[in-house]
C-alpha cells in the first residue's frame, strides 16, 4: 500500500481490513515524510510495530 493510500485509511471514518504479514492490524499513526506506519497487531493494544507503508495489504489487495 503507498503511503497516500495509508493516510487515507488512517483519517477515514470508516473500517478497512488492513493486513501485515497475514495478520490483522490497525492503523495508528502515518508518518508521510518517511513513508511508516505505526500498525496495532491485532486486539492487543500494547503489541504495535512501526513498519514501511508498503508492507501493508489492504483486504482484496494482491
Amino acid at each position: 500500500m503507498d503511503t497516500k493510500r495509508a493516510m487515507e485509511i488512517y483519517n477515514s471514518k470508516d473500517t478497512f481490513a488492513v493486513h501485515l504479514g497475514g495478520q490483522s492490524v490497525w492503523i495508528e499513526n502515518v508518518d508521510e515524510a518517511n513513508g511508516m506506519a505505526t500498525v496495532q497487531v491485532g486486539s492487543n493494544p500494547l503489541d504495535t510495530q512501526t513498519v514501511s507503508c508498503d508492507r501493508l495489504k489492504e483486504e482484496g489487495e494482491a
